[in-house]
């Protein structure tokens, strides 16, 4: 227990940067230019793909911002940072010959990237929860909502940053279908949330600890063994067997037409024309001639 307390106090000062933002950056630049048409557009328009790159690696400041009420160009201030994925933006989508991006795309390179990606998560979540438990002490929902935010901001604003990129695709909505990262960042909210209310008691710094190893343990696990399967997937289903998926006796009324259906439905008879192919016009010009 001691070794434990002694490793959680060790990350909970852990730096993030320049290595661990670093890591963040190049996973997330990565992430859009492995995107369909990504290319293309960083040839055709680098502005477009510049600030595509810098919604990836900033959305979540962007989007808790907006929530909050606060500059949506505060994380410009961060003058730092912008320069630092500016340069990992150029060298991934730019380099001579691919080597960064050809060098980071190695599995061995990539796990240790995207371990240290989920370790900023953890700070981005948490950084959330205590941003919004500052201004709102007893709004455990709005503590959730800023540390989603930050910590998934990226894919909840997807949407707008496909249309940067000259892509409409509704249908890829974060909330219609939640990726991993979208999830575990939720669950993460909830519980720094709950602990930052005293509803969870724990130690911050041990939730810390609990939820890295978790993240990154979990995001191994699914790299090496190429499993694109949420942990949270069978929670996910009896969840939805039991409270949503009620039958309701009025889905028939509502239900689209089947084939028998439609098939017992009258048609109507499309009028034949006469069998010598005349024209009921021209039998009526014949019969006043004859007259």
């Amino acid at each position: 227990m001691d070794s434990l307390d002694q490793l959680s106090h060790g990350l909970a000062n852990l730096s993030m940067f320049p290595f661990f933002d670093m890591a963040h950056y190049v996973v997330s630049v990565m992430a859009l230019r492995e995107q369909p048409g990504a290319l293309e557009v960083s040839r055709a328009s680098p502005l477009a793909c510049w600030f595509s790159a810098m919604l990836y690696c900033f959305g979540g400041a962007v989007l808790s911002g907006i929530m909050l009420a606060e500059p949506t160009v505060a994380p410009l201030s961060n003058g730092t940072g912008i320069l630092l994925a500016s340069i990992l933006w150029y060298l991934v989508f730019y380099c001579p010959l691919d080597l960064v991006y050809g060098c980071a795309a190695l599995p061995p390179l990539r796990l240790v990237l995207s371990g240290m990606k989920e370790v900023t998560r953890t700070w981005k979540v948490l950084g959330g929860v205590t941003q919004a438990h500052s201004k709102y002490e007893d709004g455990l929902l709005v503590m959730i909502a800023i540390g989603w935010a930050r910590g998934a901001g990226g894919g909840l604003i997807s949407n707008f940053e496909q249309l940067v990129r000259g892509v409409w695709k509704p249908e890829t909505n974060e909330l219609l279908k939640m990726s991993y990262p979208t999830k575990v960042s939720l669950i993460g909210a909830v519980l720094f949330a709950l602990q930052q209310t005293d509803y969870l008691p724990l130690h911050t710094r041990h939730l810390m600890l609990i939820y890295t190893t978790f993240t990154v343990a979990n995001k191994t696990r699914m790299m090496l063994t190429g499993s694109a399967t949420s942990p949270f997937a069978p929670f996910e289903s009896v969840l939805h067997k039991t409270l949503f998926a009620g039958f309701s006796p009025y889905a028939a009324l509502t239900a689209a037409p089947t084939n028998d259906t439609a098939a017992a439905a009258p048609t109507k008879e499309p009028c034949k024309p006469p069998a010598n192919g005349t024209s009921l016009q021209t039998k009526d010009k014949s019969a006043k001639k004859s007259d």
